[in-house]
């Protein structure tokens, strides 16, 4: 997963297809499932607050739309990698990889400071208390 080249060939279902993140995927899953199935499932409040808060808004608009896009569009298409694995590869003194988390941050910056300039979202509605 902290392989640019490895995951674009993952993604690319056209041309030389790469399966191999699939055996990362099942190894992820053969360790996790058990434990939502034996610890996280039978919850019924999460771990740190009273209740779950969970959005109700059902809308699929531009900024969602447009959020998933361009998601995808660094991750898969520009940058082969997702956050989680470039921050574990920062060790490695990668230079590509320091410029992704370097541009990773500035973005996140400037998402911020754009919510600030241009309004904030709406408050979701808060108040579920168990899963539906």
């Amino acid at each position: 997963m902290v392989d640019p080249n490895r995951v674009i060939g993952f993604l690319d279902i056209t041309d030389a297809w790469d399966p191999s993140l699939m055996f990362v995927m099942g190894g992820a899953l053969a360790v996790f499932m058990p434990i939502y199935l034996l610890v996280i499932k039978k919850r019924t409040a999460p771990v740190c607050s009273e209740r779950f808060r969970l959005s109700n808004n059902r809308m699929i608009d531009k900024k969602l739309v447009g959020g998933a896009a361009l998601f995808g569009l660094g991750w898969g298409g520009i940058a082969g990698i997702c956050p989680g694995p470039a921050v574990t590869s920062i060790s490695g003194l990668n230079p590509p990889m320091l410029v992704f988390i370097a541009a990773m941050l500035l973005g996140m910056v400037i998402a911020n400071l754009a919510v600030n300039k241009y309004g904030k979202a709406k408050p979701e509605k808060v108040g579920v208390t168990a899963r539906s």
